[in-house]
């Protein structure tokens, strides 16, 4: 079998097109995408190039809601499964019910668990995440969709873990968003990630004239959220999670939750199984080895961003529990993501 094609410097981007397709969700992160590279490449002409193309399992012309007429660029009755394998692919959302659409396409379904199996990342919106939920992908991993079918895809599709209040989630190189603006906030992490941060503030500002919550502060992240039965406890874990910078103590938070100090230390170890201090601060590291990894905040910056005013703290904390600096993590990591190895 022939080996997939890799695009070194460039950003290859796909978009799955079909009848009935919401154009919006494909055109908004088209143009998002176009605006980073546009940004990155003010300042620096070796910054990868963006390649974006509609593949579809058909040439005939597709008609969006909108009545625009769209043509694939690849074709995979032509193309086969060999072709170029796109580092992203989106699949848009639907009109109304996808079932009659996602019946009819078992080749396009192939294609994106080929892909996966290949290195994509794969980016579902709205209903365009029963695609993803079809190809198997999805099975015991979370995943979000549009909350007027949550009830019709829980039926479809039980072995997926729906989490109908997050408007994005995120398993190992799956993204799923409820809407297009949950979109448009997964399209601005991907910016920051290839062009770096200034051309992903950039964007947003562009694009959204709202303050927003950064990405990492409104997805759920598989492996991230504890399952137990203490709603309360999962409660407090959640603003933990979004609260990280906060100066307020242990003590301070439970009061805001109606427990007393020694209740919630109890309740906490009984249902997460480990101290609260212990996951706060596991919290923190988890944040920012990602920071770290994904972008190009200093390490003071991370260690702000992350809770602590000390940059020295951080360091602390990271020699203790990784055996390395935040610098050497960062250095090691990123040999580790951009390794052609």
């Amino acid at each position: 079998m022939t080996k997939p094609k890799i695009m070194p410097d460039h950003l290859n981007v796909s978009l799955a097109i079909y009848q009935h397709v919401l154009a919006t969700s494909l055109t908004l992160p088209v143009e998002m995408l176009l605006a980073g590279e546009a940004f990155a490449k003010r300042y620096n002409q070796s910054a990868n190039t963006l390649l974006t193309q509609f593949v579809s399992d058909s040439d005939a012309m597709i008609r969006s809601r909108a009545g625009m007429s769209l043509v694939a660029d690849e074709v995979l009755a032509d193309s086969g499964l060999n072709r170029t394998i796109p580092d992203f692919i989106i699949v848009p959302s639907l009109w109304r019910n996808p079932r009659p659409v996602i019946r009819k396409q078992g080749r396009l379904i192939q294609w994106l668990n080929h892909c996966w199996q290949h290195g994509s990342t794969l980016i579902g919106v709205g209903t365009g995440v029963c695609f993803l939920a079809e190809s198997g992908l999805l099975d015991n991993h979370p995943a979000t969709t549009h909350w007027h079918y949550g009830e019709q895809f829980k039926r479809d599709y039980p072995r997926v873990e729906l989490k109908p209040d997050f408007f994005i989630t995120q398993s190992e190189r799956i993204y799923c968003a409820a809407s297009l603006n949950a979109l448009a906030d997964i399209i601005v992490h991907i910016i920051e990630q290839t062009y770096g941060r200034a051309a992903a503030q950039n964007v947003e500002r562009n694009f959204s004239h709202e303050i927003r919550k950064p990405y990492e502060e409104q997805r759920y992240l598989e492996g991230a959220v504890d399952r137990h039965a203490d709603e309360l406890i999962a409660q407090i874990q959640f603003w933990l999670r979004t609260n990280l910078h906060s100066e307020l103590s242990l003590a301070e938070v439970a009061e805001q939750f109606g427990l007393s100090q020694r209740s919630f230390t109890r309740r906490f170890k009984a249902a997460v199984g480990v101290r609260a201090t212990q996951y706060w601060q596991q919290l923190r590291i988890e944040s920012a080895k990602d920071l770290l990894a994904s972008s190009n905040l200093t390490i003071q910056e991370v260690a702000i961003h992350v809770g602590y005013q000390d940059q020295g703290h951080l360091t602390k904390l990271f020699k203790t529990h990784l055996g390395l600096t935040p610098k050497h993590y960062r250095a090691m990591v990123r040999k580790k993501l951009f390794s052609q190895d």
